[in-house]
């Protein structure tokens, strides 16, 4: 005897359809985009926990780079300081060896060449702004251009022009390190004995033009101590500086671990395994099929279809 569908079953039937379309849509949605859903509801228990750590890595990525911007601004700033220490330790050279010779005839010469360098280096431009303008960045932060500017200036303070912010930088959520460095903080102190020797040499007792005199040597040897200290205080600055770059360089190690790691957890979570999303789909695939096979029996075992295929009479 024929069976006769009935509404309970065409339901069942057409309930397993719909809910293997939606299954095969999911997995080919997985396997065109590579991730499990396209949005956080297709992740359910573990949405909260995805939306937590694409939070925490965008925040990481910011600080990466920060921390990339601060690195490249710090490495200029090493180089000038360099440069400005170097200079200060050729105008310490150009004084001793007058001192040692007894002849000052070059000394004047090798002093402006000196100081042109430690001009240069504390007018340096990163990024098209003064690295150590203190916040004017974009007023030249030494204006003096010889050692005569420096004994004409109505005081040494009015050769520098920079401003007093020292600029800071959050590298990552708990540490905030100083990256500026000022102009005048840098140079006044040197600039101070280059004002000392030009004027010396314009005053009563100069030029320095040949053989020293015993005034003149006693002068230029007072100078040696104090550029020793200024020489000690500028490589002190250098240190300072280059402490600073080491602890953004570890920082930027430590953040690039951390995103690795996020990045990791996200992709266990979010990405779709490819291999058994295309199995799965087969599956779907071939159950669909049996489905619709069924469909088909279902509807050749309607009511309707005895009744029509009985004889009448």
């Amino acid at each position: 005897m024929d069976q006769i569908s009935t509404s309970t079953a065409w339901n069942a039937i057409m309930t397993s359809l719909m809910a293997g379309q939606t299954r095969e849509n999911q997995l080919g949605a997985q396997l065109s985009s590579g991730y499990v859903a396209s949005d956080l509801k297709g992740y359910g228990a573990n949405a909260e926990t995805l939306s937590a750590m694409q939070a925490a890595n965008t925040q990481v990525s910011g600080y990466i780079t920060q921390t990339q911007l601060v690195g490249g601004q710090l490495a200029a700033q090493d180089t000038a300081l360099q440069q400005v220490a170097s200079s200060a330790s050729a105008i310490r050279n150009a004084v001793g060896n007058a001192v040692a010779t007894g002849d000052g005839s070059t000394l004047m010469s090798a002093l402006q060449a000196a100081f042109q360098s430690v001009i240069g280096g504390l007018n340096t431009t990163y990024n098209g702004q003064y690295l150590f303008s203190g916040g004017q960045s974009n007023t030249q932060p030494v204006a003096a251009k010889t050692l005569a500017d420096l004994t004409a200036a109505p005081s040494l303070a009015s050769v520098f022009q920079n401003g007093q912010f020292t600029a800071t930088a959050q590298i990552d959520p708990n540490t905030t390190i100083s990256t500026g460095v000022l102009a005048d903080q840098v140079g006044t102190p040197l600039f101070t004995v280059l004002q000392n020797i030009e004027a010396f040499d314009q005053g009563p007792n100069g030029p320095f033009s040949g053989t020293l005199t015993a005034a003149q040597s006693s002068f230029l040897t007072s100078q040696l101590a104090t550029l020793g200290a200024v020489g000690a205080g500028l490589n002190d600055v250098v240190a300072q500086n280059g402490q600073a770059q080491s602890q953004v360089d570890s920082t930027q190690t430590n953040l690039t671990n951390q995103q690795t790691m996020l990045s990791g957890f996200i992709g266990d979570l979010a990405d779709a395994n490819l291999a058994e999303a295309s199995v799965n789909l087969q599956q779907a695939q071939l159950s669909m099929q049996a489905t619709g096979q069924v469909l088909l029996a279902l509807k050749s075992s309607s009511l309707l279809n005895l009744l029509s295929a009985t004889p009448i009479g």
